[in-house]
This record gives C-alpha cells, sequence and structure tokens, in this order.
C-alpha cells in the first residue's frame, strides 16, 4: 500500500467519542476538543543565535518568538515559550510533520528542530468550568491575574507531565501531553470533568 493512503491514528482512538458525559442538564461545564493533524515541532536556538534566531522567526512566520513561558500566535505558526531558548512550535496549516522540515529549512543553523507531531496529543479545553477541572489536577493557579491571556506552562498534572496554555479571553486552553500518556491523561480528565457535565466534539 501505498504511504499517501496511511493516515496517523490517534492515541485517544476509541476511548474520545463524540457527544455528552457525565452530569447532564444545562449546558456543559467543559467542551473538549482534540486537535488532530497538528503541525508540532520543538525549537532550540543554538549557542550564539538568539537575536538571528528571532530576527528570522519574525520574517518568515510574523511573529515575535516569546521570551519567557508566554504563547505567541501567529497566523501560520504559534510558539509556546517553555524554557530559556527553547519553544514548541504548533501549526494548523503545516500540518503534521511539514512544520518541521518547514522550520529546519527557514531556521537552519540557527536553531536545532525535532518533530513532535506523531508524539503529543494536544486537546482544547473550552467552557466555563474548564479553569476548575484543571485546577483538581494542576499545581498552577489559573486565576487571571495570575495567568492572563497568553500565558503558558509546563507542569504535571496527576504525575503526568503537561504543557498548557490559555488560547483567548474566554479561559479556554491548549494543552499537549506525551502520547505515551494519552490514555491515562483522559481518564483522569474525564474523570475531573464528570461532575460539571463535559462534552467531547470533533469541531
Amino acid at each position: 500500500m501505498s504511504d499517501r493512503h496511511l493516515r496517523p491514528l490517534s492515541a485517544l482512538a476509541g476511548l474520545a467519542g463524540p457527544g455528552r458525559y457525565g452530569k447532564t442538564g444545562g449546558e456543559p461545564g467543559i467542551v473538549i476538543r482534540e486537535r488532530v493533524g497538528l503541525g508540532l515541532a520543538t525549537v532550540a536556538c543554538r549557542k550564539g543565535q538568539a537575536e538571528a534566531l528571532r530576527a528570522e522567526v519574525a520574517s518568515a512566520y510574523s511573529v515575535d518568538l516569546p521570551g519567557s513561558s508566554r504563547v505567541a500566535q501567529g497566523s501560520q505558526v504559534s510558539f509556546v515559550g517553555y524554557g530559556p531558548g527553547q519553544w514548541l512550535a504548533v501549526s494548523e496549516s503545516l500540518a503534521n510533520e511539514a512544520l518541521a522540515r518547514d522550520l529546519a529549512h527557514r531556521l537552519q543553523g540557527l536553531a536545532s528542530i525535532s518533530d513532535q507531531s506523531g508524539g503529543r496529543t494536544v486537546l482544547r479545553l473550552s467552557g466555563p468550568r474548564a479553569r476548575d477541572v484543571l485546577a483538581k489536577g494542576l499545581p498552577i493557579d489559573l486565576d487571571p491575574r495570575a495567568f492572563p491571556l497568553g500565558s503558558a506552562a509546563t507542569s504535571v498534572i496527576s504525575l503526568m507531565g503537561v504543557q498548557l496554555w490559555q488560547i483567548d479571553d474566554t479561559r479556554s486552553y491548549d494543552l499537549a501531553v506525551f502520547r505515551s500518556l494519552s490514555a491515562s491523561f483522559w481518564r483522569w480528565l474525564t474523570a475531573s470533568a464528570a461532575e460539571f457535565g463535559y462534552e467531547v466534539t470533533t469541531s
């Protein structure tokens, strides 16, 4: 069979069926959507190339690299800061491994690029109780005064490493977890969300 007919299988296949779960009645407290087909790649600045890298990213992707644990959202690629000189690049338009290829071409000699598209599961959490659900396991204060729009963090939830960033001012969050932990994280998330009622959606 030709490779062009092969499609990556979600780590949540068979677990994350669309529908309403947990508490019924009223609007769901949290809406959960897996962001499938994303391009994901880590970007690590090479020694002495910080300024050149920032300039090239601004030129190539029209976005300023965040200098701290923040997310800079571009029209084509967003960059989530998670350590000194390190970012997670996220793209819908440059899907799967296309993002890493594009970054490696444009940032050659300035940064080390590692494709993460098949190694992470990314979930979008939204709704009026999304913050309350995350608070059950996340040791970070998500109050807007402490975690304003554009904030990002690398932390743990129930002993599982996660990257989290706030994407809009309606308290919606994107959360990335290693693919190998996806099923365990899903069980934690849905158990924590059940009391508020949650909806799993594909759009």
